[in-house]
């Protein structure tokens, strides 16, 4: 069995994040579409110019719009596992880490042949378009790939900072609730709580019991691009 990436608890055979961060990630990704929608009002607040008072008078320049939120939002480049990526745009960093995902999936393919050949996928095509939502999407349903990968534990770091960075503009945290119908069932502690987007935790151990939704993307094929030709070799 191996450890966790992210904390020295274990992980499952052949994972790299215990139960506890891989649903934290899985909560983070369904929040993020949320928070996104949460930064567009700032934008949207201070693109309209504020009324002067009724019966005439001229409109008042419109606010400056949080040059933060436009860090999260706007266009840009980013780079899956890179150190100093942690003030990258949500779109581009979620695109990243999907590209370093199809980069490393095994995909079956033939040839003209008809011999079939294994190969990593050339890119990720989210079925919602290349939008947060959609990337977030298509990254839960790639997590239980990704956990299989020592990486795992960069991918929760940056995008733990994504989530962290973006709570602190828009105040906006998912709810906790103590739970105290029953202990704890592995560390036997009255430390149950429901979080909304998390399910049921335990902060004494970091026990979880996620509650998952629909697969977005059941079926893996329609959601990458795989090689129609062997992988030329490298240099």
């Amino acid at each position: 069995m191996s450890s966790c990436t992210v904390c020295p608890r274990a992980a499952g055979e052949g994972l790299h994040a215990c139960p506890h961060h891989a649903a934290e990630l899985r909560a983070w990704l369904a929040e993020l579409p949320v928070q996104a929608e949460l930064l567009a009002e700032f934008v949207a607040s201070s693109a309209s110019p504020a009324q002067g008072r009724r019966g005439g008078g001229r409109a008042h320049s419109p606010a400056p719009v949080d040059w933060r939120v436009l860090a999260l939002l706007g266009p840009g480049h980013a780079d899956a596992q890179s150190p100093d990526d942690d003030g990258a745009p949500i779109r581009p960093l979620l695109g990243a880490w999907a590209g370093t995902i199809a980069y490393t999936y095994p995909a079956v393919y033939r040839d003209p042949h008809g011999t079939a050949h294994t190969a990593p996928c050339e890119a990720a095509h989210p079925r919602h378009g290349a939008t947060i939502t959609g990337w977030c999407a298509w990254l839960t349903a790639y997590l239980p790939y990704a956990l299989t990968h020592p990486w795992v534990g960069d991918l929760h770091h940056q995008v733990a900072t994504l989530i962290h960075r973006a709570r602190a503009i828009t105040g906006h945290h998912p709810d906790r609730h103590p739970y105290t119908a029953a202990p704890c069932p592995q560390c036997r502690a009255f430390g149950l709580v429901t979080v909304d987007g998390h399910g049921i935790l335990c902060e004494a151990c970091g026990y979880t019991a996620a509650t998952q939704g629909v697969d977005p993307c059941p079926s893996p094929s329609p959601c990458l691009t795989t090689p129609t030709s062997p992988p030329s070799p490298t240099p």
